[in-house]
């Protein structure tokens, strides 16, 4: 997802114009925070922040890519970027102390000097500690810039400490533009109508890893999942692909299967017509129950995560049931 330039994810321009304005006009925090998730380009965005910090030579759109400082980014060595990435699952202590060590020293290339750090929610307290002196008191020409793919996740010492871009995700229409653009949707049907591939957005986590995963067979993998979905809660047992499911699968199928729960209620609200079959008729009880349902099998994906091990094909099995009884009750 990283191989991405800023040029090619057009959702990221405005925020990224607005950046620019800043620190051409000489107003520019010392600590920004980009809530923007990987799978949106968070990183790529990130760099070109701290490209437009250390240019020499700005112009009003962003970095010249000319100048010696552009040249040293491009080439990723420049002196003065101080880059820190999770350590496994955490931003540890002594990489902070380390980064912010660094950033005392004088400035190689005679600028700013710039600390980028990504995933930031994964900063634990020990480092997120340690962060803290340095963005109450960062120095001269020393500018921090964090990316986050959740601020929910952050301590508030951290985050009233930094400016926040603003940022405005895309909606699923321009993602499916941009995918058509990258030449990654399916065909049209009998039709002409393309495929809506959007629909598993929250399951991959964002248009590059729609991307990703259309490139794969992961994509044709969900789909697989979202059609015995259908058909196993349909006929009250397994079918097909849940019959086999490994505990590396288990938690796609089980968003799948999420999602699948909350677009049946919404069809029944919208009383839309299904495949040439009467509208569903759910009462409210029903649709509250199967909300509430869904929700329970969102909070099994996030327990899943960090289980050991687990039976698929009994917990697919009771899923199963439960929808029966909730449907049929």
């Amino acid at each position: 997802m990283s191989d991405y330039q800023l040029a090619q994810l057009p959702w990221l321009a405005d925020a990224h114009q607005r950046f620019v304005d800043v620190h051409y006009r000489g107003k520019n925090s010392h600590a920004h925070l980009l809530n923007v998730d990987n799978a949106l380009g968070g990183v790529v965005l990130a760099n070109a922040c701290a490209e437009t910090v250390l240019c020499q030579q700005l112009t009003p759109v962003g970095a010249c890519g000319q100048c010696k400082s552009c040249l040293l980014l491009s080439a990723n060595n420049h002196p003065d970027l101080h880059v820190v990435k999770p350590d496994g699952n955490q931003i540890k202590v002594d990489q902070i102390r380390l980064l912010c060590q660094s950033l005392t020293q004088t400035a190689q290339q005679g600028g700013a000097r710039v600390a980028l750090i990504t995933d930031v929610e994964r900063l634990n307290i020990a480092a997120a500690n340690a962060l803290l002196k340095t963005l109450e008191e960062p120095g001269n020409d020393v500018v921090l810039i964090l990316q986050t793919n959740h601020t929910s996740q952050l301590l508030p010492t951290i985050t009233s400490r930094c400016h926040t871009l603003a940022f405005n995700a895309p909606d699923k229409q321009q993602i499916q533009q941009w995918l058509a653009q990258q030449h990654l949707l399916p065909a049209p049907n009998e039709q002409g109508k393309t495929h809506d591939v959007t629909w598993c957005l929250s399951v991959v986590g964002g248009p590059l890893s729609l991307a990703e995963s259309l490139r794969s067979k992961h994509y044709q993998q969900l789909l697989t999942y979202r059609q015995d979905w259908a058909q196993s809660l349909q006929s009250g047992h397994l079918t097909n692909s849940l019959l086999t499911l490994t505990e590396q699968q288990i938690v796609d199928a089980l968003n799948v299967l999420y999602l699948y729960l909350r677009q049946y209620v919404l069809k029944s609200n919208s009383k839309m017509q299904l495949q040439g079959k009467p509208a569903l008729q759910l009462n409210p009880l029903v649709q509250g129950k199967l909300i509430e349902f869904a929700g329970t099998v969102m909070q099994m994906c996030q327990k899943l995560q960090t289980m050991p091990s687990v039976n698929t094909q009994a917990l697919c099995q009771q899923y199963i049931l439960t929808f029966k009884q909730l449907t049929n009750g």
